[in-house]
């Protein structure tokens, strides 16, 4: 899986929370988008990403 850029290496079937959580990223903080297209936090528990799956994760960062 290809994620920011990067080859990581999850089990296909892993969830998009799942993943986060591995990352140990906040779903709150980040939005997620999977092949060019951007995935809404509710379906994050059941969106399943695939080993070919290209992900691009962007955190948002507070500050003034």
């Amino acid at each position: 899986m290809l994620i920011n850029g990067k080859q990581m290496d999850f089990d296909s079937g892993i969830t998009i929370c799942e993943l986060l959580k591995e990352l140990d990223l906040n779903e709150e903080k980040v939005v997620v988008e999977v092949n060019f297209t951007i995935i809404s936090r509710e379906k994050y528990k059941e969106y399943i990403l695939n080993k070919e799956d290209k992900v691009e994760i962007v955190s948002f960062v507070g500050g003034g």
